[in-house]
């Protein structure tokens, strides 16, 4: 996608959506609607289109007895506000990252990306299966709110920067827009660290203000223009190895939805992280052949070793100190999430991984 376009077609959302913002949840002959306020800007690859999707499912799935409005980044609050809006009763649903919200609670850093952490399968496993949605529950009980993953990146990209990095020499000082607790493990190995929203990288990478950015990847960072300032770009993080979205609802206003509507919520939730996982895996490698192709981008698999060794070690050391954290909440959900990566990295590194090598160093298909 064009970045122009993609800026303009926000830009135009944004504007139809103002006459109808702030606008009071409608409720008439049993149909209830509620507004969803999103992090990302309006037709968003994979994310935005990913919360909009799942919006319309549930309005389709419910017939229309549970209308969902959505709401793009700034159409009716700042991105990095729509959870608050879910909390003081502006919005019903809000659709972002719960690593952004960290400030609230450590632990929900957990539930998005952590560094050197779960996969985003890994991370299913554990929600869905050994107690993270429980301890996810809890976290947000303090908040009145109820979260659901919805969306699935896979593993994220590493950055854009100005020049290749050579070492970990290159990282001191550097101003880098990444968050959640990965942003604190490139802060503990020399980088200036900042988190911003999709739609203000761009002008932060052209004025200087910052030297280097990561998103999500290819998909994103196309429509996001960021190949026309920095060329280097590194295709694996360490920080957010399996990221996911959220689905956040109001809970008391979900209890009070009839069964079968919050089971609507629940499984659309559900479809739409596989959904929009595939959604990437699909359109990842195609948006990276043209930012090679077309843009001239230099692409670089991995980072220096000296950097990865030094984000390891930064990593552990602060899982430790979460674990020594004197929020009770935080240290359970932070002990869970261990235990469960202990538990499933066995099959990731003994099975799947085994096979990834062995497909690739026997099984050439380039000529077929």
């Amino acid at each position: 996608m064009d970045r122009r376009s993609f800026i303009r077609t926000s830009a135009l959302g944004g504007a139809a959506a103002a006459a109808t913002t702030l606008a009071a949840p409608a409720v008439a002959q049993g149909r209830m609607t509620w507004r969803m306020v999103t992090t990302w800007p309006r037709n968003f690859p994979g994310l935005g289109v990913g919360a909009q999707r799942l919006a319309d499912r549930i309005t389709a799935a419910t017939d229309g007895q549970l209308t969902v409005q959505v709401f793009s980044a700034g159409e009716m609050v700042p991105p990095l506000q729509s959870l608050d809006a879910v909390i003081d009763g502006s919005a019903e649903m809000s659709h972002g990252a719960a690593y952004y919200w960290q400030n609230k609670s450590v632990g929900l850093s957990f539930f998005t990306g952590v560094p050197f952490g779960m996969t985003s399968r890994e991370l299913t496993g554990w929600v869905r299966h050994l107690g993270g949605q429980e301890i996810w529950d809890d976290i947000y009980d303090q908040f009145g709110v109820q979260g659901f993953l919805s969306g699935d990146t896979g593993t994220q990209t590493g950055g854009w920067f100005r020049n290749e990095l050579t070492g970990l020499s290159d990282i001191q000082g550097l101003r880098f827009r990444t968050p959640g607790l990965g942003g604190q493990v490139w802060q503990k190995i020399g980088a200036s660290v900042t988190n911003m929203a999709a739609g203000e990288i761009f002008a932060a990478l052209q004025t200087g203000s910052l030297d280097a950015a990561e998103f999500v990847g290819p998909y994103n960072d196309l429509a996001l223009g960021f190949h026309q300032i920095n060329k280097h770009y590194y295709t694996s993080s360490f920080v957010e190895p399996g990221l996911a979205t959220e689905l956040v609802v109001d809970k008391a206003k979900f209890q009070e939805l009839p069964a079968n509507m919050q089971a609507i919520i629940r499984d659309v939730c559900q479809a739409e992280y596989d959904q929009v996982a595939s959604d990437f895996a699909a359109n990842d490698p195609r948006a990276l052949a043209t930012l090679v192709n077309d843009h001239g981008v230099i692409v670089h698999p991995s980072f220096p070793e000296d950097i990865l060794e030094a984000g390891a070690v930064a990593s552990k050391e602060l899982l430790v100190e979460i674990l020594e954290s004197g929020d009770e909440l935080t240290q359970r959900t932070a002990r869970s999430f261990i235990d469960a990566l202990k538990l499933m990295r066995t099959r990731t590194e003994g099975t799947d991984q085994v096979f990834t090598r062995a497909r690739e160093q026997y099984f050439d298909i380039s000529d077929l």
